[in-house]
């Protein structure tokens, strides 16, 4: 399906944020490898949570759900062998799962997205569980890959920590129930520290022990360890309502967003302090937001690794600023759902931006005065990109069709019902 996003002149009404996908994954996770029967509230519904609790139950989980609540009594450190696992899209799911899949004997991640998921390297987390005893084939670091598991072994282990934070969470994961005690030391740079401390949080919180340097590039973890059945509860998510900030900051708006804490570590709650820095008049207290914008935007430079996931919004948001904005030290933008700088800045240029990339950067010289759409755009199959795409139509000058917008589904199901909400002109359309 396609999406039609008419230029909107004002926003207005009040949201309840979506919970936390980077959460919801997390806690399934450390549910399903708990010994007992743990509860998680207001979990999140997208298509990465959903292929974390497909791929939990076939691993052995039980796992009942109504409105306002998951129920999940876990296989512990024994998860069922299964022939093969399909985790959709996901990437954090298939990282995390491959370490929980060296604990079963053979296990094959299949590639049903080969255009997406299907294109994205995962040598660096093969290099580390190959090290620790465990065979595996794969397709030059690629799906699908078959894990030949059973008995990995902990002790000194390196993880490269360039491409994804996501190789380490999957580590974390895993060395605590391992035998002996691990050493887990990163490679080279550590992009997106901040998710890693969410991993982190999630794992005290299911009763596990990690000792970690405080810059994140060393760990001893005990082994012998179990997870604890536990009550947890899902938050906010920022990275999500970061697109729908930005829209309200480049319209005429008066739009409230609620249950996004203000001391969340998400990296990406940055997007409030970036739209401040940008002199979108906003406040943030008791877990509300609320954006009073007047489409008035000023330039910001922003070191976009700390809230990788709402850089995209930003992005969309500076097109409208006045003057050069510049995101850096964004290179891991590149692997994602697709390549995050280069794809996502030909959209925006088709749409009417003036944009150029680096490496590792993306510069955005601000047209105040709008920008001409009336294109067809690809978003590639990536949510981020849809999202942000998104925010750029709701101030051209003539409407955008977005192609494949449905796979914003991947982490926010119901984006442009909430934009819709909001008076946004947007429409389905057949592809």
């Amino acid at each position: 399906m396609d999406v039609l996003v008419t230029p909107t002149p004002r926003l207005e009404g009040e949201l309840q944020a979506l919970s936390s996908k980077n959460y919801t994954t997390r806690y399934l996770l450390v549910a399903a490898l708990a010994e007992g029967t743990s509860t998680i509230y207001y979990p999140a519904h997208s298509e990465d949570s959903d292929a974390m609790r497909r791929c939990i139950r076939d691993l052995g989980a039980i796992v009942e759900e109504d409105e306002e609540k998951i129920v999940i009594t876990g296989f512990g450190r024994h998860p069922k062998p299964v022939d093969q696992l399909d985790v959709g899209n996901a990437g954090a799911v298939l990282r995390f799962l491959m370490a929980i899949a060296a604990l079963c004997p053979d296990i094959t991640f299949i590639n049903r997205y080969p255009d997406s998921l299907g294109k994205r390297p995962h040598s660096d987390l093969i290099d580390s569980l190959t090290a620790m005893g465990v065979s595996i084939d794969h397709n030059e670091g690629k799906l699908p890959i078959t894990i030949h598991g059973g008995a990995p072994k902990g002790g000194k282990i390196q993880v490269s920590g360039n491409i994804s934070s996501q190789f380490l969470s999957a580590l974390l994961f895993l060395t605590p129930l391992l035998e002996e005690e691990s050493e887990i030391e990163v490679l080279h740079d550590l992009k997106s520290k901040v998710v890693v401390g969410q991993t982190l949080e999630v794992l005290e919180q299911a009763g596990i022990v990690i000792h970690a340097d405080e810059d994140y590039m060393r760990f001893r973890v005990p082994g012998r360890q179990s997870y604890a059945a536990k009550t947890y509860s899902v938050q906010g998510d920022y990275p999500g309502s970061a697109a729908i900030l930005a829209a309200a900051a480049v319209t005429n708006s008066d739009v409230f967003v609620h249950r996004l804490e203000e001391k969340s570590k998400q990296g990406e709650r940055a997007v409030v302090d970036v739209l401040k820095m940008m002199e979108v008049p906003l406040t943030h207290e008791n877990g509300i937001i609320h954006v009073k914008g007047n489409g008035q935007l000023k330039a910001v430079e922003f070191d976009g690794d700390h809230a990788t996931d709402a850089v995209l919004a930003m992005v969309a948001a500076a097109v409208f600023a006045e003057g050069t904005s510049r995101f850096y030290n964004v290179e891991n933008l590149r692997y994602k759902e697709c390549d995050r700088i280069t794809d996502y800045l030909n959209e925006l240029r088709k749409a009417g931006a003036n944009v150029e990339e680096r490496q590792a950067e993306i510069i955005v010289h601000g047209r105040p005065e709008g920008v001409e759409g009336g294109v067809e755009i690809n978003a590639h199959y990536d949510h981020r990109v849809i999202m942000a795409l998104t925010v750029v139509g709701l101030r051209a000058k003539n409407p955008i069709r977005i192609r494949d917008a449905h796979h914003v589904a991947k982490s926010y199901p119901i984006f442009f019902d909430h934009l819709q909400a909001l008076g946004a002109n947007v429409e389905w359309l057949e592809s």
